[in-house]
């Protein structure tokens, strides 16, 4: 049976959290804030018997202290997913075999997922974004150094590569003509032609940050600027990006009318896109972040915080389900 207090989320181990930083610690804090009793497992706990997923799930609880940290407050045991009220995905990157194998077992869970697995499986979060052409930089994928040779040109001799299931930063590069490690780069990048490679026009744009709107249910909640460090390419939290309040332009805001609807009809709950210069360059759907900053940077306390806003918006959910 259904409890409606429990919630689930998979998720890395809570010892991992970085209490300032971290969206999933806010996003349990404020679970247990508002009287639900929060469970977590990781993937491997993850698990079927016949039709009916599973998973070793355990309490998790607030321990006080400069900074407070969340714990497993009792051994893990084996229960039905279909018990919870919620099971909240939040485990980070990679999308790996492990992590689409998880939302195959999802799937079946039997209560409300969140984001939806069949839309973690479908928007990868570099490519999701061709689907609305007029709001991206120029985009190639490939995985053949010379064509991206070719395209590098197209381009006005600088681009930016990224691996297509890269996350947190990890292995952008700014591909130049006039670079003479250009072949070794497109060699590393592509991994001497096996693996594809997103090419994506250069904003000069981003030298001033990146722009992480948070959206739920469609609708944006709140924004950061990420600013690069000095000497850095990318403006990634975890690449030593620095945050800076940035309000919602008239652009960013047609970016989220245009994204939304796709977003609410996959499933997508909890988003964050990534806007330079006014283009759209990644809708990240798997464990987006930057709830913390936002706050810090608005002042936000109580009902007025991301989170907060995140368990209006689940709770709206939850009581139409129960309807």
């Amino acid at each position: 049976m259904t409890d409606p207090h429990d919630v689930l989320f998979i998720m890395d181990p809570p010892e991992t959290f970085n209490p300032r930083a971290d969206s999933t610690f806010v996003m349990i804090t404020e679970a247990l804030r508002r009287g639900r009793r929060p469970f977590g497992t990781n993937l491997s706990g993850l698990g079927m018997h016949g039709q009916e997923a599973l998973a070793r799930v355990a309490p998790v609880a607030l321990v006080d202290g400069d900074p407070p940290r969340l714990v497993y407050a009792e051994p893990p045991r084996p229960r039905a997913l279909a018990e919870f009220a919620a099971v909240l995905m939040r485990k980070d990157p990679p999308v790996d075999q492990a992590y689409v194998t998880a939302t195959w077992i999802l799937d079946h869970a039997g209560t409300l997922v969140l984001n939806a697995p069949q839309g973690l499986r479908t928007l990868n979060e570099k490519l999701s974004i061709l689907r609305f052409g007029e709001l991206v930089p120029k985009t190639f994928i490939s995985r053949d150094t010379s064509e991206l040779r070719e395209i590098l040109e197209r381009l006005g001799g600088r681009m930016i590569v990224k691996p297509v299931y890269g996350f947190g930063g990890r292995e952008i590069l700014l591909a130049r003509s006039d670079d003479p490690n250009l072949g070794s780069l497109l060699e590393l990048a592509t991994a001497e032609g096996t693996r594809w490679t997103v090419a994506q026009e250069y904003l000069p744009a981003a030298a001033e940050g990146d722009k992480r709107i948070l959206l739920v249910e469609g609708e944006p909640i709140g924004a950061v600027l990420r600013v690069p460090a000095r000497g850095e390419l990318r403006n990634n939290f975890h690449a030593g990006g620095r945050p800076e309040a940035s309000p919602l332009t008239d652009r960013d805001r047609a970016i989220c009318s245009a994204v939304g609807p796709m977003l609410r009809e996959a499933g997508q709950f909890f988003v964050g896109i990534d806007v330079i210069g006014g283009h759209l360059t990644e809708i990240n759907v798997t464990s987006p972040t930057g709830m913390q900053e936002i706050n810090r940077l608005q002042g936000l306390s109580g009902g007025d915080t991301m989170q907060a806003r995140f368990w209006d918006a689940l709770e709206a959910r939850l009581l139409a389900g129960a309807a």
